[in-house]
């Protein structure tokens, strides 16, 4: 997907912020959505931290059916689209919509001529009937390690199995290196971009490159994994506008 296609998606130009939620119960992915109201977000990410896919879905059902207009995409922890995509097709068939999935390891392997593994993914996500965008997650946190001079050429190979190259720091809460970033942007050619890791309102401004902010740690009230803060979020997103409007100005944004 080339970054300007997301403006259709979302109905204006990027960047795009994505608060990330660490899902506990249902009641607390409702007050965190609560928090964001009067913040123009994009979206959500629900993520299942503490607990498997099957206590995972009563709850993501639950929220759904809460706010059936949301746009709400999830990451199971530690699973591929091969395993995820099969299930977010049967939830498709409930009438459970869900907007996006986020891979933590979307199987990009540099060092390989042949996508094997990436390629296998692409063909359960169509034979899933399952529509929404893929984050692939591609030297990734806490996946196979992916040295620095191989980044371009990992971005480039994943543009070419999903919607929005995800990449992120060595950590949750790092932020990435911006060397890295540079070189995903030069590798993904104009496609679309994400980080999933140590963005804060302190820091977004050197993150230009980047069309997709998916935040967890750098929004939330200090110390606390699961709950937003919306002081921080307000100023995140005000950072956010300032480089959307920086992107406007811009030739070919």
């Amino acid at each position: 997907m080339q970054r300007h296609d997301l403006t259709a998606v979302f109905g204006m130009p990027g960047p795009y912020l994505f608060p990330v939620i660490h899902v506990l119960e249902t009641q607390q992915v409702l007050d965190n959505i609560r928090a964001c109201d009067g913040v123009p977000v994009s979206g959500f990410f629900l993520i299942n931290h503490d607990f498997g896919v099957d206590a995972f879905l009563p709850i993501v059902r639950e929220v759904r059916r809460a706010h059936p207009d949301l746009w709400i995409g999830l990451n199971f922890l530690a699973v591929t689209g091969a395993d995820a995509f099969p299930v977010l097709g049967r939830l498709a068939e409930e009438g459970i919509r869900i907007d996006a999935y986020w891979a933590d390891d979307a199987r990009i392997d540099e060092r390989a001529t042949i996508q094997a593994e990436a390629d296998r993914i692409d063909r359960v996500r169509r034979d899933s009937g399952w529509s929404g965008l893929y984050f692939g997650g591609t030297a990734f946190k806490k996946q196979r390690p992916v040295a620095a001079e191989h980044f371009e050429v990992s971005a480039r190979l994943a543009a070419r199995h999903m919607d929005v190259v995800t990449t992120s720091g060595v950590a949750t809460g790092k932020a990435a290196d911006l060397a890295k970033i540079e070189a995903f942007h030069r590798g993904v050619e104009g496609r679309a971009l994400a980080i999933a890791s140590g963005i804060t309102p302190e820091n977004v401004m050197a993150y230009r490159e980047i069309d997709c902010f998916l935040v967890a740690t750098g929004i939330n009230l200090e110390g606390d994994f699961y709950t937003i803060d919306p002081k921080r979020l307000k100023r995140l997103m005000h950072r956010l506008d300032a480089l959307r409007l920086e992107r406007e100005g811009e030739p070919n944004a």
